[in-house]
C-alpha cells in the first residue's frame, strides 16, 4: 500500500524516525493502528449510550450540565495544581 502524504506531514514523520530510531513504516503503522482503536473506542462509547437509552437510563439536560459543569471543576482545580 502507498501513502501520500503533504511535504509537511512527510518532513514531520521523518523527524520524528530520525530522533526515535524508528523507521517511518513503523511509526505510520502505529498512527494507523492507533486511529482505528481510538474509532472502536468512541463507537463502543456511542453504542453504550445507544444501549442506556434503549434502556430507558436517560438523564435530562439540566443534570448533564450540572455533570459536566462537575468534571469541568474537577478538571481546572487539577489544571491549577500542576501550575
Amino acid at each position: 500500500m502507498e501513502v501520500n502524504l503533504s511535504p509537511e506531514t512527510e518532513k514531520k514523520l521523518r523527524d520524528l524516525a530520525a530522533q526515535s530510531g524508528r523507521g517511518t513504516d513503523d511509526l505510520v503503522e502505529d498512527a494507523v493502528a492507533g486511529y482505528f482503536e481510538d474509532v472502536l473506542q468512541v463507537r463502543r462509547h456511542i453504542e453504550e449510550g445507544y444501549a442506556q437509552a434503549e434502556r430507558g437510563e436517560l438523564i435530562d439536560g439540566d443534570q448533564a450540565r450540572r455533570e459536566i459543569q462537575s468534571m469541568k471543576s474537577v478538571w481546572r482545580q487539577g489544571q491549577s495544581r500542576r501550575q
